[in-house]
């Protein structure tokens, strides 16, 4: 990305780049592709993204809500296309979902941090 300033939230959120530049990485790789590191601040502006200690507990709250409308999404689309019970579809949408819950659980930590920052735009000096 050349500018960090035309990156739209949207884009900025799904590339997991930085709340204040947008152009810095919050993830040594992508959360999607793998179980990437996370930077303490952004290579960029320098910007700290765990605030405090005990910061991300906010995070597990928005990947709890998320796994559940994914479980359920999936749960009422196995149960529509394939008629099976309600119970077996959700056991089966349960299964389905767990590879995908670490990078939900990743992503969550992003989401956190731009709703964090959106409430709450501490601005920080640069480490010296």
């Amino acid at each position: 990305m050349e500018s960090g300033a035309h990156v739209s939230t949207a884009s900025a959120i799904l590339h997991q780049l930085c709340p204040r530049c947008r152009a810095g990485k919050i993830y040594r790789g992508s959360v999607f592709a793998g179980f990437p590191g996370m930077y303490d601040h952004c290579p960029v502006c320098d910007l700290r993204f765990e605030r405090e200690e005990g910061y991300f507990l906010g995070a597990m709250y928005i990947s709890y809500a998320l796994a559940l409308i994914t479980i359920v999404v999936m749960g009422l689309v196995l149960w529509l296309f394939t008629r099976c019970t309600v119970s077996k579809a959700g056991f089966w949408a349960i299964l389905l979902f767990l590879p995908t819950a670490p990078a939900l659980t990743l992503f969550s930590r992003v989401l956190w941090i731009y709703l964090d920052r959106a409430i709450d735009p501490e601005q920080q000096e640069p480490r010296g």
